[in-house]
């Protein structure tokens, strides 16, 4: 809306004042946190500040970043350099100085790909080693290696508590369900169950009780079980499927793909279409507002990150930060 559209005074400064208010509550929701942007041409991550969509600095990655993931502290991030299986590495950056650290060798674990940290440790996939590992800080080793025997282990999830992981297999359109065994010597048991046709994208509800697999050659999704571990799917109508993200109070699953323009939003209670957002013309990446206020969804064939409004399920702003964004990630403001 433009001031000539007003033709008060007092109208005017009513629109003003909301914007402000608007602005600042932005401001406050997101003021504490720092959005991470790969982009794979370019082999960069941006730092941007959510409350203004502005870049506040660009490091290098290595070849070929795929996701990213930050420390708790908000002092580092880990980028994947995937190559499709070739590459064996994760790129530190330190976050504070807006520099590369190097990187982190992993040996036969080659295509890591999918992170997660959890516990002080960096959880990731390797793709071409059908497994998955954790690389903890405080040694600067890898301290646990589980083969999933599947084919394009790719995203992972770890919880909170550790007691369970979570993996996507691209080639076996199945889940991995890793739990850990108590006893005097811990170890791991694994329990795969058959999804759909390249499931890749997934998230756990908010609660721990569900896992949500999109799966891009159906276009359906399959909903697993915690517990139980069964599994049921429903027709979503996302071929293409990329990422699958749940909205922090659990209500609402975003569902991006590289198949259309849409970012398909779907209601969990009954797995119903609330509506479809158009993005751009095709889209990857996901990553949602601590205070679910705003959506950012990385639209990898038009080289922009959409900025979507939840509330009025629009599109309110776009991120130019590389050709071919694709992983984003949250890192809190480190503190002084």
């Amino acid at each position: 809306m433009s001031p000539t559209s007003f033709s008060r005074t007092l109208p005017f400064v009513a629109w003003l004042i909301g914007n402000a208010a608007c602005a600042q509550q932005v401001q406050s929701s997101a003021g504490d946190q720092r959005l991470l942007i790969l982009s794979k041409n370019e082999q960069q991550l941006s730092i941007v500040d959510p409350a203004t969509l502005k870049i506040v600095g660009k490091v290098p990655t290595g070849p070929d970043p795929h996701e990213a993931v930050a420390s708790t502290d908000g002092t580092r991030a880990y980028v994947s350099n995937y190559g499709g299986g070739a590459y064996n590495t994760l790129t530190v950056i330190d976050l504070v100085n807006h520099k590369s650290l190097g990187t982190i060798d992993l040996g036969a674990l080659r295509g890591p790909h999918g992170l997660h940290f959890v516990g002080g440790k960096v959880w990731f996939t390797a793709e071409a080693a059908k497994a998955i590992g954790s690389y903890d800080l405080p040694t600067n080793k890898i301290d646990l290696i589980l083969g999933s025997g599947q084919d394009g282990t790719h995203m992972i999830y770890a919880f909170p508590d550790l007691s369970r992981l979570v993996t996507t297999n691209v080639g076996s359109g199945s889940v991995t369900i890793f739990e850990k065994r108590a006893g005097p010597r811990p170890n791991w048991s694994a329990t795969t169950i058959p999804a759909g046709g390249r499931a890749e994208g997934f998230d756990v509800s908010p609660d721990g009780k569900q896992i949500w697999a999109a799966n891009a050659q159906d276009g359906t999704i399959t909903v697993i079980d915690v517990a139980t571990k069964s599994a049921t799917s429903f027709a979503a109508n996302v071929q293409g499927a990329n990422r699958l993200k749940f909205t922090p109070d659990g209500a609402l699953v975003l569902v991006s793909t590289l198949g259309g323009p849409d970012l398909h939003i779907i209601r969990a209670s009954d797995r119903s279409e609330v509506k479809r957002i158009p993005v751009g013309t095709g889209a990857a990446g996901i990553q949602i507002q601590p205070d679910g206020a705003r959506a950012y969804v990385a639209c990898s064939p038009d080289n922009y990150v959409a900025v979507v409004d939840l509330k009025s399920m629009q599109v309110v702003g776009k991120i130019d930060a590389g050709k071919n964004p694709d992983g984003l990630a949250w890192a809190r403001i480190p503190r002084s």
